[in-house]
Protein backbone atom coordinates (compact mmCIF):
# COMPACT_ATOMS: atom_id res chain seq x y z
CA UNK A 1 0.00 0.00 0.00
CA UNK A 2 1.45 3.40 -1.05
CA UNK A 3 1.71 6.41 1.26
CA UNK A 4 -1.26 8.04 -0.47
CA UNK A 5 -3.36 4.89 0.00
CA UNK A 6 -2.61 4.35 3.66
CA UNK A 7 -5.46 3.92 6.12
CA UNK A 8 -7.07 7.21 7.08
CA UNK A 9 -6.11 8.52 10.51
CA UNK A 10 -9.02 10.50 12.05
CA UNK A 11 -6.47 12.37 14.14
CA UNK A 12 -5.59 14.30 10.97
CA UNK A 13 -8.94 16.06 10.99
CA UNK A 14 -8.83 16.51 14.77
CA UNK A 15 -5.47 18.26 14.39
CA UNK A 16 -6.99 20.69 11.86
CA UNK A 17 -9.97 21.28 14.15
CA UNK A 18 -7.63 22.05 17.07
CA UNK A 19 -5.73 24.59 14.98
CA UNK A 20 -8.98 26.37 14.11
CA UNK A 21 -10.08 26.36 17.76
CA UNK A 22 -6.77 28.00 18.66
CA UNK A 23 -7.07 30.60 15.89
CA UNK A 24 -10.53 31.58 17.12
CA UNK A 25 -9.53 31.66 20.79
CA UNK A 26 -8.68 34.84 22.75
CA UNK A 27 -5.03 33.81 22.44
CA UNK A 28 -5.37 33.23 18.70
CA UNK A 29 -5.27 35.43 15.61
CA UNK A 30 -7.10 38.80 15.69
CA UNK A 31 -8.05 38.51 12.02
CA UNK A 32 -9.48 34.98 12.41
CA UNK A 33 -11.46 36.05 15.49
CA UNK A 34 -13.01 38.94 13.56
CA UNK A 35 -14.33 36.73 10.78
CA UNK A 36 -17.87 35.34 10.59
CA UNK A 37 -19.76 33.18 8.06
CA UNK A 38 -20.80 36.26 6.09
CA UNK A 39 -17.27 37.65 5.74
CA UNK A 40 -15.97 34.29 4.53
CA UNK A 41 -18.56 33.77 1.79
CA UNK A 42 -16.47 35.27 -1.01
CA UNK A 43 -13.38 33.39 0.20
CA UNK A 44 -15.31 30.13 0.05
CA UNK A 45 -16.45 30.77 -3.53
CA UNK A 46 -12.95 31.85 -4.57
CA UNK A 47 -11.33 28.74 -3.09
CA UNK A 48 -13.79 26.49 -4.93
CA UNK A 49 -12.77 28.00 -8.26
CA UNK A 50 -9.08 27.84 -7.37
CA UNK A 51 -9.56 24.16 -6.60
CA UNK A 52 -11.25 23.64 -9.98
CA UNK A 53 -8.33 25.37 -11.66
CA UNK A 54 -5.85 23.11 -9.87
CA UNK A 55 -7.80 20.03 -10.96
CA UNK A 56 -7.75 21.28 -14.55
CA UNK A 57 -3.97 21.66 -14.34
CA UNK A 58 -3.58 18.02 -13.19
CA UNK A 59 -1.00 19.12 -10.60
CA UNK A 60 -1.34 16.87 -7.51
CA UNK A 61 0.55 19.22 -5.19
CA UNK A 62 -1.57 22.19 -6.25
CA UNK A 63 -4.77 20.15 -5.93
CA UNK A 64 -3.72 19.03 -2.45
CA UNK A 65 -3.08 22.62 -1.42
CA UNK A 66 -6.41 23.92 -2.73
CA UNK A 67 -8.38 21.06 -1.18
CA UNK A 68 -6.68 21.91 2.09
CA UNK A 69 -7.84 25.52 1.78
CA UNK A 70 -11.39 24.27 1.25
CA UNK A 71 -11.16 21.97 4.28
CA UNK A 72 -9.94 24.95 6.30
CA UNK A 73 -12.79 27.25 5.30
CA UNK A 74 -15.54 24.63 5.63
CA UNK A 75 -14.28 23.62 9.06
CA UNK A 76 -13.82 27.25 10.09
CA UNK A 77 -17.40 28.19 9.14
CA UNK A 78 -18.72 25.07 10.85
CA UNK A 79 -16.80 25.91 14.01
CA UNK A 80 -18.18 29.46 13.99
CA UNK A 81 -21.67 27.97 14.25
CA UNK A 82 -20.43 25.67 17.00
CA UNK A 83 -19.22 28.71 18.91
CA UNK A 84 -22.65 30.30 18.47
CA UNK A 85 -24.28 27.19 19.94
CA UNK A 86 -26.24 26.43 16.76
CA UNK A 87 -24.60 23.13 15.81
CA UNK A 88 -21.20 21.49 16.13
CA UNK A 89 -18.60 20.44 13.60
CA UNK A 90 -19.38 16.88 14.65
CA UNK A 91 -23.05 17.52 13.83
CA UNK A 92 -22.06 18.63 10.31
CA UNK A 93 -20.03 15.46 9.72
CA UNK A 94 -22.72 13.20 11.16
CA UNK A 95 -25.46 14.85 9.11
CA UNK A 96 -23.64 14.53 5.80
CA UNK A 97 -22.70 10.92 6.57
CA UNK A 98 -26.33 10.05 7.35
CA UNK A 99 -27.55 11.87 4.24
CA UNK A 100 -25.11 10.13 1.89
CA UNK A 101 -26.02 6.72 3.30
CA UNK A 102 -29.72 7.49 2.97
CA UNK A 103 -29.35 8.71 -0.60
CA UNK A 104 -27.43 5.57 -1.61
CA UNK A 105 -29.81 2.74 -0.71
CA UNK A 106 -28.40 0.84 -3.71
CA UNK A 107 -25.04 0.79 -1.90
CA UNK A 108 -25.96 0.66 1.78
CA UNK A 109 -29.36 -1.03 1.41
CA UNK A 110 -31.26 -3.43 -0.82
CA UNK A 111 -32.52 -1.08 -3.54
CA UNK A 112 -31.58 -2.05 -7.09
CA UNK A 113 -30.79 0.50 -9.81
CA UNK A 114 -29.98 -0.02 -13.46
CA UNK A 115 -27.91 3.12 -14.16
CA UNK A 116 -26.78 6.51 -12.88
CA UNK A 117 -29.93 8.20 -14.22
CA UNK A 118 -32.04 6.11 -11.87
CA UNK A 119 -29.66 6.96 -9.03
CA UNK A 120 -30.33 10.66 -9.65
CA UNK A 121 -34.09 10.08 -9.80
CA UNK A 122 -34.00 8.32 -6.43
CA UNK A 123 -31.81 11.09 -5.06
CA UNK A 124 -34.29 13.79 -6.12
CA UNK A 125 -37.23 11.79 -4.71
CA UNK A 126 -35.42 11.34 -1.41
CA UNK A 127 -34.83 15.09 -1.09
CA UNK A 128 -38.58 15.69 -1.28
CA UNK A 129 -40.05 12.69 0.57
CA UNK A 130 -37.49 12.18 3.33
CA UNK A 131 -35.83 15.57 3.68
CA UNK A 132 -38.89 17.74 3.08
CA UNK A 133 -37.01 19.88 0.59
CA UNK A 134 -39.82 20.35 -1.93
CA UNK A 135 -39.84 23.93 -3.28
CA UNK A 136 -42.24 26.21 -1.43
CA UNK A 137 -43.25 28.27 -4.43
CA UNK A 138 -41.72 26.76 -7.55
CA UNK A 139 -39.20 24.34 -8.97
CA UNK A 140 -36.57 27.01 -9.56
CA UNK A 141 -36.66 28.06 -5.91
CA UNK A 142 -34.35 25.12 -5.20
CA UNK A 143 -31.52 26.82 -7.11
CA UNK A 144 -29.50 28.93 -4.65
CA UNK A 145 -29.56 32.65 -5.41
CA UNK A 146 -26.05 33.00 -4.05
CA UNK A 147 -24.47 31.01 -6.89
CA UNK A 148 -22.27 32.90 -9.37
CA UNK A 149 -24.54 34.06 -12.25
CA UNK A 150 -23.05 31.71 -14.85
CA UNK A 151 -23.43 28.68 -12.63
CA UNK A 152 -26.94 29.71 -11.53
CA UNK A 153 -28.05 30.07 -15.16
CA UNK A 154 -26.83 26.52 -15.83
CA UNK A 155 -28.66 25.17 -12.78
CA UNK A 156 -31.88 27.04 -13.64
CA UNK A 157 -31.87 25.58 -17.14
CA UNK A 158 -31.27 22.06 -15.84
CA UNK A 159 -34.20 22.38 -13.43
CA UNK A 160 -36.51 23.72 -16.14
CA UNK A 161 -35.47 20.91 -18.48
CA UNK A 162 -36.31 18.32 -15.82
CA UNK A 163 -39.87 19.67 -15.90
CA UNK A 164 -40.04 19.25 -19.68
CA UNK A 165 -39.42 22.93 -20.52
CA UNK A 166 -36.61 22.49 -23.01
CA UNK A 167 -35.60 22.66 -26.64
CA UNK A 168 -36.28 19.47 -28.62
CA UNK A 169 -32.86 19.39 -30.31
CA UNK A 170 -29.48 21.10 -30.26
CA UNK A 171 -30.10 22.71 -33.67
CA UNK A 172 -32.83 24.85 -32.12
CA UNK A 173 -30.45 25.91 -29.37
CA UNK A 174 -27.99 27.10 -32.02
CA UNK A 175 -30.86 29.02 -33.62
CA UNK A 176 -31.66 30.60 -30.26
CA UNK A 177 -28.07 31.75 -29.84
CA UNK A 178 -28.19 33.35 -33.29
CA UNK A 179 -31.56 34.96 -32.50
CA UNK A 180 -30.19 36.52 -29.32
CA UNK A 181 -27.09 37.73 -31.17
CA UNK A 182 -29.28 39.45 -33.77
CA UNK A 183 -31.36 41.09 -31.04
CA UNK A 184 -28.19 42.36 -29.38
CA UNK A 185 -27.11 43.90 -32.70
CA UNK A 186 -30.49 45.63 -32.99
CA UNK A 187 -30.16 47.02 -29.47
CA UNK A 188 -26.71 48.34 -30.40
CA UNK A 189 -28.12 50.08 -33.50
CA UNK A 190 -30.83 51.67 -31.38
CA UNK A 191 -28.24 52.79 -28.79
CA UNK A 192 -30.61 51.56 -26.10
CA UNK A 193 -28.43 50.94 -23.04
CA UNK A 194 -31.08 49.07 -21.05
CA UNK A 195 -31.85 46.84 -24.01
CA UNK A 196 -28.14 46.28 -24.61
CA UNK A 197 -27.68 44.96 -21.08
CA UNK A 198 -30.78 42.77 -21.31
CA UNK A 199 -29.88 41.34 -24.70
CA UNK A 200 -26.26 40.74 -23.69
CA UNK A 201 -27.58 38.74 -20.73
CA UNK A 202 -29.95 36.81 -23.00
CA UNK A 203 -27.08 35.96 -25.34
CA UNK A 204 -24.96 34.64 -22.47
CA UNK A 205 -27.94 32.67 -21.15
CA UNK A 206 -28.46 31.09 -24.57
CA UNK A 207 -24.76 30.19 -24.79
CA UNK A 208 -24.99 28.55 -21.36
CA UNK A 209 -27.97 26.56 -22.63
CA UNK A 210 -25.91 25.41 -25.60
CA UNK A 211 -23.18 24.20 -23.24
CA UNK A 212 -25.80 22.25 -21.31
CA UNK A 213 -27.05 20.58 -24.49
CA UNK A 214 -23.47 19.63 -25.34
CA UNK A 215 -23.06 18.17 -21.82
CA UNK A 216 -20.40 20.72 -20.89
CA UNK A 217 -20.41 22.71 -17.67
CA UNK A 218 -20.15 26.36 -18.82
CA UNK A 219 -18.14 27.42 -15.76
CA UNK A 220 -15.55 24.72 -16.42
CA UNK A 221 -15.53 25.52 -20.15
CA UNK A 222 -15.02 29.22 -19.47
CA UNK A 223 -12.30 28.45 -16.94
CA UNK A 224 -10.43 26.61 -19.69
CA UNK A 225 -10.92 29.49 -22.11
CA UNK A 226 -9.61 31.96 -19.53
CA UNK A 227 -6.52 29.83 -19.00
CA UNK A 228 -5.87 29.55 -22.75
CA UNK A 229 -6.37 33.28 -23.27
CA UNK A 230 -3.98 34.12 -20.43
CA UNK A 231 -1.30 31.75 -21.75
CA UNK A 232 -1.64 33.04 -25.32
CA UNK A 233 -1.57 36.67 -24.20
CA UNK A 234 1.59 36.00 -22.19
CA UNK A 235 3.13 34.48 -25.35
CA UNK A 236 2.08 37.58 -27.30
CA UNK A 237 3.64 39.89 -24.70
CA UNK A 238 6.88 37.90 -24.76
CA UNK A 239 7.13 38.05 -28.56
CA UNK A 240 6.40 41.77 -28.66
CA UNK A 241 9.07 42.38 -26.05
CA UNK A 242 11.58 40.31 -28.01
CA UNK A 243 10.73 42.36 -31.11
CA UNK A 244 11.15 45.59 -29.12
CA UNK A 245 7.64 46.64 -30.07
CA UNK A 246 5.05 48.34 -27.89
CA UNK A 247 1.71 46.78 -27.09
CA UNK A 248 -0.68 49.28 -28.67
CA UNK A 249 -3.21 49.66 -31.47
CA UNK A 250 -0.55 50.91 -33.90
CA UNK A 251 1.03 47.44 -33.76
CA UNK A 252 -2.23 45.52 -34.02
CA UNK A 253 -1.15 43.67 -37.17
CA UNK A 254 2.02 42.39 -35.52
CA UNK A 255 0.13 41.46 -32.36
CA UNK A 256 -2.40 39.54 -34.44
CA UNK A 257 0.48 37.65 -36.08
CA UNK A 258 1.90 36.58 -32.73
CA UNK A 259 -1.58 35.79 -31.45
CA UNK A 260 -2.11 33.33 -34.30
CA UNK A 261 1.27 31.80 -33.51
CA UNK A 262 0.20 31.40 -29.90
CA UNK A 263 -2.99 29.64 -30.93
CA UNK A 264 -0.87 27.15 -32.81
CA UNK A 265 1.20 26.19 -29.78
CA UNK A 266 -1.07 26.85 -26.79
Amino acid sequence: MSDTQKKFDPQAFKDLYDVIVTLRSPQGCPWDREQNPQTLRSDLVEEVFECVEAIDEHEPEHIKEELGDLFLLVTMVSYMHEQAGLFSVEDVLAAVREKIIRRHPHVFGTVKVKDSAEVLENWARDKVLKEGRAPKDGLLDTVPRGLPPLQRAYKLQKKAAQAGFDFPCVEEVFDKVQEELNELKEALKAADQDALEAEAGDLIFAAVNLCRFLHKDPSVALQGTNARFSARFAYLEKKMKEAAQDMNADNSALMEKYWEQAKGVL
